[in-house]
């Protein structure tokens, strides 16, 4: 099948609903013709390509300036596609994070990545409660934290869009083995897709290296995921490559809730 033809295939399925349609199972069926097509496309820049093509509306790209994230900045970048891209500054990331940011927006510019923050009244209320360090003290409280700093400011983000691209993969943990390239968000009432999602962490690397991708430094000292930086520590030899993230805590899957929803308790008193 070529690009041209799955593009087309996609685009039909992308037009206006009928009267009186399902929005669920409109959106069900255009994410399920997606995740096809994607997996029929061998470049990352054709799998971009088609959902641009097959998508009416805003369609937003969450980077957290990781590997997979730079990838997908690189390929969106090509593709000369008008993506909303953004990320979330939780107010604790690592210095060399921000460098990242600024990095990648001198690299493609004029590209702007939207930089989105947490509401200030729910920090400060959430640190009132809790402590300045208190999500160490139970997986109920980093998860709140992370409900107050990422999960809220991205529902926001996503407000409103039609898309929202990630840069998932399936082998980054055994939670994620069998994501789609493409799938139906029910809750955000959009499409969400993952066009790396079958990338070998070896074939990331490679398209990084042919491509000179900007990257985080800290991925060269022994971090393969990084998060906040209170919660993100190197890796040892042999460990999950998810494992210095929340290093304290023994829950197996562990996620700060911006890819499933996990039940925080409420910052507010």
């Amino acid at each position: 099948m070529t690009e041209a033809n799955v593009r087309m295939r996609a685009g039909r399925t992308a037009g206006a609903p009928p009267a009186h349609s399902d929005p669920n199972s409109e959106g069900a069926a255009l994410a399920a013709t997606l995740d096809e097509t994607m997996g029929a496309l061998d470049s990352l820049e054709a799998r971009l390509v088609a959902v641009a093509d097959a998508i009416p509306g805003r369609i937003t790209f969450s980077t957290s300036l990781g590997l997979e994230d730079q990838a997908v900045l690189h390929a969106i970048a090509r593709t000369g596609r008008a993506f909303d891209v953004f990320t979330l500054d939780t107010g604790r990331h690592f210095p060399e994070t921000l460098e990242t940011l600024e990095a990648s927006e001198l690299r493609y510019a004029p590209l702007k990545i939207r930089v989105v923050f947490p509401d200030a009244q729910d920090v400060e209320l959430l640190v009132a409660r809790d402590g300045i360090m208190g999500f160490r003290q139970s997986i109920e409280a980093r998860k709140a934290c992370c409900d107050v700093r990422k999960v809220r400011p991205l529902n926001k983000a996503l407000a409103g869009a039609a898309g929202w691209i990630t840069g998932l993969r399936r082998d980054q943990s055994a939670v994620r083995a069998h994501v789609p390239f493409a799938s139906w968000d029910e809750e955000h009432q959009l499409v969400k897709l993952n066009p790396i999602a079958d990338w070998s962490l070896e074939q990331l690397e490679a398209y990084i290296a042919d491509n000179s991708i900007p990257v985080n430094p800290l991925h060269a000292r022994g971090f393969p995921s990084i998060g906040c930086q209170p919660c993100t520590r190197a890796i040892r030899p042999g460990e999950d490559i998810r494992a210095g993230r929340w290093w304290w805590e023994n829950e197996d899957g562990k996620e700060c809730g911006l890819h499933n929803r996990p039940k925080p308790k409420e910052a507010h008193t």
